[in-house]
């Protein structure tokens, strides 16, 4: 992409409200060299780690970033074998627990959203362990080498410390008892000595080595010979403490060189996520949506702003390029907004190609141009110089040399500066030339001949900038498929001109451009009708929309509880089953052990026994999935031709076709709709004469139970309380509810104990707590069921 163009579209702006989003400075440096992408691919995954970035954003906040410095420069003298310092090694120190920390900010987030458009930047978050681990004992994130960097270190600080203290007991002992001789009575250090300040007469009193002197000469500060030993001591500490760090820059420096690829890795990785990030910023800064790319260079752009207007004053406009013409001509007042409207096209698409969201509505469309041109200056002036007509002959004619058919091209006031009957002349040619190489073409102009040019010219259109002749003012508002005319004599009209005077300028004026201005204003009142009806259209397919999503809500709600209902029955069923059968072997269990004791009972009594049991398993499965089950297969289950009742609608229809296996298309007079086997009841023809009875059924069979969401046990027996409670929870699982409250009080507590006792060990209950104090608290328990 060439330069100009971002020049021209003061791209950079866009640029350095980038860039002030990024937390790293390597972030930064990206966003402020951040260029539009040519390449189809390219855009769409930066658009896809943009929305894969604004997700994260919304759902778990910001990256755990803070700035660090790029480990580039310390990687490239790493391979030159050089050690490292303690600040790049804090550095990168930094930059591993980062990506720690990157890595468990994303962990939870996999099965809520599709990392998938960063999962190769998030891989790169491979953390060398025995590298970071090591630097963790051995560095702060500023370069402090800590004591724990190795025992000989910690040795030589412990004995550091404990010769300074003698140091400084010994000088402030001085201090203290001969403040006399001193100059001022205080403990100073002078080439990395600890000195006292000693008055010149009294140079001899304290004996050692002299250091320094004050500009008087009054005061030398003087090492007194008691300490010469402690310092000398100190300074041979501090020579072996440098010795020592220089020895584990040096072995951490070793191991970090082992890991240079990881280390560029992780580094770039959190660049990148950081740059990404500070994109998903500026789209929720700007109210910025994702835009789509179209295969053909097409622009559809809906509701689209300036992006660098104040979002207060910004007028948003419909653009459309590419689809239905190729060109299109935009006429209208100035200052009326027609250079404001090539530039929001065109910085628009210069955002979608760096892979920034854009601010327009959800749904629009960029193309991916090879290169976009614009010839954009200030045309406002009254007058204009020859030298400024050069200048833009001299672009249009750069730009047809390079324009092809993914081309965008842009120009304000094509063909301005000249006699306006050859620049009209001009500009036409131009025009032809530019369609002739294919370019997706948005020009703005003055001249009337160019008007009728979008009329006779394929794939060509007018549009204008919308003037409001009762405030004099223009509104901003682009319209497609209307040129625009100067709206003089109206204005003149407005501002109090003679009448006369303004019906013989209208006169002089020939009949072709009289007959262009009637025709702009019978398109203007046109298209305002147009305009109208669409939007009242628009509103009714909305609210359409509402009620089909309620209504599609509410079915799915139904199909969920009948599910649930039919599954429950089941479990019950079992249940009792189990407990049956459960009995029946202990009974059995008995009768054997008697007749091992001696009793006289018959083999076959026992089989017969067993015999029953298996009989009562067979019933009660019979009961739950044939009764139940079948007889709600059967109802439900239909075929192609079947006359069917959509019990969602309550309407008869016939079934058109089966989409999946439990989908059907049933066809209700002249409307079709999609609708699920639980959702449809089969219409026997034999018995037409039993409707009445079946509707009672249906109706009967999608009431919904009328259980209460509470339960009080108050004042019951323990007996009575855990049968009335087993009872209530069958109910509400039947009910479909999600939460209910048992009210137990407080009082002994056994019936408290009894309630807890008997939700642990239920198989339908999730969790369960003491209600809020101001709910009856530990006298109530809230309980979530499955």
């Amino acid at each position: 992409m060439n330069g100009k163009i971002l020049k021209i579209l003061e791209f950079e702006r866009i640029q350095e409200q980038l860039a002030a989003l990024a937390i790293t400075k390597p972030a930064h440096d990206l966003a402020q060299n951040l260029k539009p992408n040519s390449d189809y691919d390219q855009v769409q995954k930066s658009l896809k780690q943009t929305l894969a970035l604004t997700n994260m954003l919304r759902l778990k906040g910001q990256l755990p970033l803070t700035d660090f410095n790029s480990v580039e420069e310390s990687t490239k003298r790493l391979k030159v074998k050089a050690n490292l310092n303690a600040e790049e090694l804090g550095n990168i120190l930094l930059v591993l627990t980062l990506a720690n920390e990157v890595n468990h900010y994303v962990q939870d987030l996999e099965e809520k959203m599709d990392l998938g458009p960063v999962e190769a930047i998030l891989n790169q978050l491979d953390v060398p362990l025995t590298l970071f681990n090591e630097l963790k004992k051995a560095f702060d994130f500023d370069g402090t080498v800590l004591d724990s960097a190795s025992s000989e270190l910690a040795r030589l600080r412990h004995d550091m410390r404990s010769n300074e203290l003698e140091i400084k007991a010994k000088m402030e002992s001085y201090v203290r008892t001969s403040a006399k001789y001193l100059s001022e009575a205080i403990v100073t250090i002078r080439d990395d000595r600890y000195v006292i300040p000693v008055k010149q007469e009294y140079r001899g009193k304290f004996g050692g080595i002299v250091h320094d002197q004050s500009a008087s000469g009054q005061t030398l500060f003087v090492e007194p010979e008691a300490v010469l030993n402690l310092n000398n001591r100190q300074q041979n500490l501090l020579a072996q403490e440098r010795q020592e760090i220089r020895r584990i820059l040096k072995n951490l420096s070793a191991l970090a060189r082992e890991e240079i690829e990881p280390l560029n890795q992780i580094s770039d990785s959190l660049t990148k996520l950081d740059f990404i990030q500070a994109k998903a910023k500026l789209a929720k800064q700007m109210k910025a949506t994702e835009p789509k790319l179209s295969d053909n260079q097409s622009i559809s752009l809906l509701k689209a702003r300036h992006p660098l207007i104040d979002p207060e004053k910004v007028v948003a406009n419909d653009i459309y390029l590419g689809n239905d013409f190729d060109t299109m001509l935009i006429t209208g007042p100035n200052t009326g907004g027609k250079t404001i409207t090539l530039k929001t096209a065109g910085l628009l698409q210069l955002m979608a190609q760096s892979g920034l969201f854009i601010p327009a509505q959800e749904g629009s469309k960029v193309g991916v141009f090879n290169e976009i041109f614009a010839d954009i200056g200030d045309e406002q002036s009254i007058e204009q110089s020859l030298s400024t007509f050069s200048s833009h002959i001299n672009d249009i004619v750069e730009i047809m040399k390079r324009a092809q058919g993914d081309t965008l091209v842009l120009i304000d006031e094509i063909g301005a500066g000249t006699d306006p009957e050859e620049g009209a002349s001009l500009a036409i040619s131009i025009l032809d030339y530019l369609q002739s190489r294919n370019s997706k073409i948005m020009v703005t102009t003055h001249y009337p001949e160019l008007k009728l040019y979008g009329y006779n010219r394929p794939r060509t259109t007018n549009a204008s900038m919308e003037f409001d002749l009762k405030s004099l003012s223009p509104t901003y508002r682009l319209q497609i498929g209307i040129p625009g005319h100067s709206n003089a004599f109206a204005i003149a009209r407005r501002l109090g001109m003679r009448e006369d005077v303004v019906k013989s300028a209208e006169q002089l004026m020939d009949d072709t451009d009289s007959d262009i201005n009637k025709m702009i204003e019978q398109l203007n009142f046109q298209t305002k009708k147009a305009t109208e009806a669409k939007t009242k259209l628009e509103s009714s397919l909305a609210r359409s929309r509402q009620l089909e999503k309620k209504l599609q809500d509410a079915l799915d709600w139904y199909n969920q509880r009948v599910q649930k209902q039919l599954e429950f029955a089941q479990e019950r069923a079992n249940e009792v089953v189990a407990k049956k059968r459960k009995k029946a072997d202990q009974i059995i269990k008995q009768l054997e052990e008697q007749q091992k004791n001696g009793a006289l009972i018959k083999q076959n009594k026992i089989i017969d026994a067993k015999g029953e049991l298996n009989s009562l398993e067979k019933e009660a499965n019979n009961l739950a999935n044939n009764k139940v089950l079948q007889r709600e297969k059967r109802r439900h289950h239909v075929n192609v031709g079947d006359q069917v009742k959509v019990l969602s609608y309550g309407q008869t229809g016939v079934v058109t076709k089966k989409l999946t296996e439990h989908n059907y298309e049933v066809q209700m007079g002249i409307v079709k709709v999609k609708v699920t086997d639980r959702d449809i009841e089969r219409i026997d023809s034999s018995n037409q004469g039993q409707k009445a009875a079946k509707k009672v059924r249906a109706t009967s069979a999608v009431r919904r139970s009328n259980a209460h969401s509470e339960l009080d046990l108050r004042g019951e027996r323990y007996d009575d309380a855990m049968t009335d409670l087993d009872r209530y929870i069958d109910s509400v699982l039947l009910a479909g509810l999600d939460t209910v409250t048992i009210i137990h009080g407080i009082g002994t507590g056994a019936i408290r104990k009894g309630v807890w006792d008997y939700l642990r060990s239920s198989r339908h209950v999730k969790a369960f707590n003491y209600a809020p104090a101001n709910e009856g608290g530990n006298g109530a328990t809230i309980v979530r069921l499955k």
